[in-house]
């Protein structure tokens, strides 16, 4: 099978398993990647699963895409260009909803997992659409509540579950930024679970290993 002609450009790996609500696991790359960095953990990943691996919309030169502009040399508050993130929001909660048609996937049943500015998208876009998304897997990013809807403290996350964790020594992503994500989710009722290794701005085997067996437990 290949990819549909859709909005955003995405690889997939089909369902091997037959049935009428197929459940999707939409990849969202980091900064400076494309669709194939997270992809490599595809084969990896509880067969059950339809994936799809994400290209973010906008372009870096010479190589790599991004969800958003990132100011390296700014503080905490100029961080990143808000307005291009949101808009990048937008166009992934379009591209779920033209997959799950064009590939008759169960729209109930959405997994997201994120790396890096994967993550702070992913994030984003479950908590502004919580009726959209089932689970996140959430690694090396944080919540950035300024690309966030701004009605989304009033939605209803009963059926969200997060999973979340980061590198102790992340270089990139200051690790007490990640450490902020747990009391956020409390707030808002969402289930989670947070977890650090001691690696940098990366995946450890175990951790891997960790959020695939959390998924795993979570296959319907």
């Amino acid at each position: 099978m290949n990819p549909a002609p859709l909005s955003l450009e995405h690889l997939i790996r089909p369902n091997g398993i037959p049935s009428e609500h197929i459940p999707v696991l939409f990849m969202l790359h980091g900064y400076g990647s494309n669709e194939e960095d997270l992809f490599s953990f595809a084969q990896e990943l509880p067969e059950e699963f339809f994936i799809i691996s994400l290209r973010a919309p906008y372009h870096l030169e010479p190589f790599g895409y991004a969800w958003y502009a990132i100011n390296f040399d700014a503080g905490s508050g100029k961080w990143s260009d808000d307005a291009q993130a949101i808009n990048s929001r937008e166009k992934i909660v379009t591209f779920m909803d033209e997959a799950c048609e064009a590939y008759g996937l169960d729209n109930k049943n959405v997994t997201l997992l994120g790396f890096s500015q994967g993550t702070i998208l992913s994030y984003a876009v479950a908590l502004s659409y919580p009726e959209k998304v089932k689970n996140v897997i959430a690694l090396s990013g944080y919540i950035n509540e300024g690309i966030l809807t701004n009605d989304h403290g009033e939605k209803d996350h009963s059926n969200l579950d997060i999973y979340c964790s980061h590198g102790q020594v992340d270089q990139v992503i200051p690790l007490e930024w990640a450490q902020r994500a747990p009391e956020v989710l409390k707030s808002l009722g969402i289930t989670h679970k947070y977890e650090e290794f001691p690696v940098g701005h990366g995946v450890a085997p175990q951790n891997f290993y960790s959020f695939r067996d959390w998924l795993t437990a979570r296959i319907q």
